[in-house]
C-alpha cells in the first residue's frame, strides 16, 4: 500500500521563530524572522555595526581565511621585497622591520576558524618576500645561496613576526571561546 507524504505550507518551514540553539545566520534565513533590526532592509547591514567598529571602518570587519591571509601575507612581503630591492638596495634589516606589522595585521585579519595558520603562513610569506631582496651571485644557484644565507642572517626577524603572528592568533582565540562560553 503506497503512503502519501504530508508536506507542511510554506515549502517545509513551521510558523513560528525559528529555535535560539541555531546562529544568526540560520534564523535569518529561516522564514526571515529573528535576523534583521526592525526598519532595515533584509541582508543589509546598517552602518554602524558591532564588526565594523564605531567608526564604520571597512578594515575592521575584515576576514580573511586561511589561504587568503597566506596568499595576503606572501603577496604583500614579495610587493614589500621588490620596492626595498628597487627603491633602497635590499636593505635586509628594513625588510624585517616591515615583515613584522604584516604579521600583525595577517593574524588580527584571519577569521576565527583559520587563526592557526597565522604563525604557518608568516614564515612562508617571509621566505617570498626575500627572493627580490637577496643577493644572488649567478643563475639559479646563486639565487638559492642568496636566499639561504639572507633566510640565516634573518632569522631573528623571521621568528619575532612567527611569534607575534602565533601570540596574537592564540589570544584571539582564547577570546572567541570565553566569549562562546559567557553566551552560552
Amino acid at each position: 500500500m503506497e503512503q502519501r507524504r504530508i508536506r507542511p505550507p510554506n515549502g517545509g518551514r513551521r510558523g513560528g521563530p525559528p529555535p535560539r540553539s541555531l546562529p544568526p545566520q540560520a534564523r535569518r534565513h529561516q522564514g526571515g524572522q529573528g535576523g534583521s533590526a526592525p526598519g532595515t532592509q533584509r541582508g543589509v547591514r546598517p552602518l554602524s555595526d558591532a564588526r565594523t567598529g564605531p567608526a564604520g571602518g571597512r578594515l575592521a570587519g575584515l576576514r580573511l581565511t586561511g589561504l587568503g591571509g597566506g596568499v595576503f601575507c606572501a603577496a604583500v612581503m614579495f610587493l614589500l621585497g621588490w620596492l626595498d630591492e628597487v627603491l633602497i638596495g635590499g636593505s635586509l634589516t628594513l625588510y624585517g622591520v616591515l615583515f613584522l606589522p604584516v604579521c600583525v595585521l595577517t593574524a588580527l585579519w584571519l577569521r576565527g576558524g583559520d587563526l592557526l595558520t597565522a604563525p604557518v603562513v608568516a614564515p612562508i610569506a617571509f621566505a617570498v618576500g626575500l627572493l627580490p631582496v637577496a643577493d644572488g651571485g649567478g643563475g639559479t644557484a646563486g639565487r638559492l645561496m642568496g636566499l639561504v644565507t639572507a633566510l640565516a642572517t634573518e632569522a631573528g626577524w623571521l621568528y619575532g613576526g612567527t611569534l607575534i603572528a602565533g601570540v596574537l592568533a592564540l589570544v584571539r582565540r582564547a577570546l572567541e571561546v570565553r566569549a562562546r562560553r559567557r553566551s552560552t
